[in-house]
């Protein structure tokens, strides 16, 4: 049972340096140019048999 807190902190830290690289990388997206305009945007519809 020792180890058990190790193995939390392992995985909320994980899960925190997700969050993180997460955020980073929308802030990046959102700064970039959009890469379609409206009139450009391919629509894909599902197909059911």
């Amino acid at each position: 049972m020792g180890r058990k807190p190790d193995i939390i902190r392992t995985v909320a830290l994980i899960f925190a340096v997700g969050l993180i690289i997460t955020g980073f990388t929308s802030l990046q997206a959102s700064d970039d140019e959009p890469t379609a305009s409206g009139s450009e945007a391919v629509t894909v519809s599902s197909v059911r048999d």
